[in-house]
């Protein structure tokens, strides 16, 4: 790997994941109007003139040294990864044999990072996620490192302040104040809420509940620990692939793992809380959401300008139920 040159003395020594692997099929009718093809969403040129990967990437470029910035990709979507991610370097791609979900993802590149160093802290994004205040995000990112580095038997998850009683979204309830005096503050996780009906995401938020952002971040160690305890035997399948130099044999006989779904919420007492309130996050999961997110933020790429010229009026302010049924009279399925 290269070394990491004077400019960047000031970044973290933690590593950055970039989990790049999943299929994307919720956003599949938008990816077809933008790029042409079903490609997955991550390497879709949403906005901005960059992929959702891209941008995420050069979210996390001020934070982290590109030499520890690793990135978590599945075979079947080579054809859309090569290029983007030619510059890296390939002893940091992780090219899965098959998508098993989040937690098989994270066991394969936590793996991959501890062949560097037991006692690293890690972070890992998801790369379809939209910030409105880079640097706002940064500055949580960067606390949330500081804060693993002295609880180090917790993993910190990101947790987003809530604008409104999401339904799509998880929540995450917090418990107990872990520090005092720090801005935000440091919270125990309680429970885990996926995708909550409206009364209960209303309770969430009058409690203080927070949208489940899936940023983690943590010591190695503390990962392996809680995924050992949680996903034994693909811990264990893994490792013993890695060492191979063969990961196609573990793959085929794998269960998907949810991460949030069968590792976190099982064990939320490992876990804290760092709210963020100024970073405007939002998770692209479907062509409404993105369109939401895009107007709300007035944002206005060209296929959505087709939209509009095409007479589908989208106003800012519009429910997501109203972006969802414009996205259905705007991109022709055949």
């Amino acid at each position: 790997m290269k070394r990491a040159t004077a400019a960047e003395g000031d970044r973290s020594d933690a590593w950055a994941v970039l989990l790049a692997g999943g299929d994307g099929t919720r956003l599949q009718s938008l990816t077809l109007k933008i790029a042409g093809d079903s490609r997955p969403k991550q390497f879709c040129r949403v906005f901005g003139g960059k992929s959702l990967l891209g941008h995420t990437r050069e979210r996390l470029r001020p934070i982290f040294c590109e030499d520890r910035t690793m990135f978590v990709v599945t075979r079947a979507h080579e054809a859309f990864y090569k290029e983007e991610l030619s510059d890296a370097d390939t002893s940091l791609v992780v090219a899965q044999p098959a998508n098993r979900g989040t937690g098989v993802a994270i066991i394969a590149a936590l793996l991959r990072v501890l062949q560097y160093g037991a006692d690293s802290v890690i972070a890992f994004f998801p790369s379809d996620h939209y910030f409105a205040d880079n640097a706002a995000f940064a500055a949580t990112v960067q606390s949330a490192i500081g804060l693993a580095r002295r609880h180090t038997e917790s993993l910190i998850l990101i947790g987003a302040e809530p604008r409104w009683p999401e339904i799509e979204y998880g929540w995450i309830e917090p418990g107990a104040t872990m520090t005092h005096g720090g801005t935000p503050p440091l919270l125990r996780v309680s429970r885990f809420w996926e995708k909550p009906p409206l009364a209960k995401a209303r309770e969430l938020m009058r409690a203080g509940g927070l949208w489940n952002t899936f940023v983690t971040i943590g010591q190695a160690g503390a990962f392996l620990e809680l995924l050992y305890s949680t996903a034994p035997d693909a811990v264990a399948e893994i490792a013993a692939a890695l060492a191979q130099g063969d990961l196609d044999g573990a793959y085929r006989d794998l269960d998907t793992i949810d991460f949030s779904k069968d590792v976190l919420s099982v064990k939320p007492h490992r876990l804290m809380v760092l709210p963020d309130a100024a970073s405007g996050w939002a998770d692209l999961g479907d062509p409404g959401r993105v369109i939401e997110t895009l107007v709300h933020n007035q944002i206005e790429p060209e296929w959505l300008r087709e939209m509009r010229g095409s007479g589908v009026t989208i106003a800012r302010g519009s429910s997501l139920a109203q972006m969802r049924s414009a996205m259905c009279g705007g991109i022709n399925h055949d």
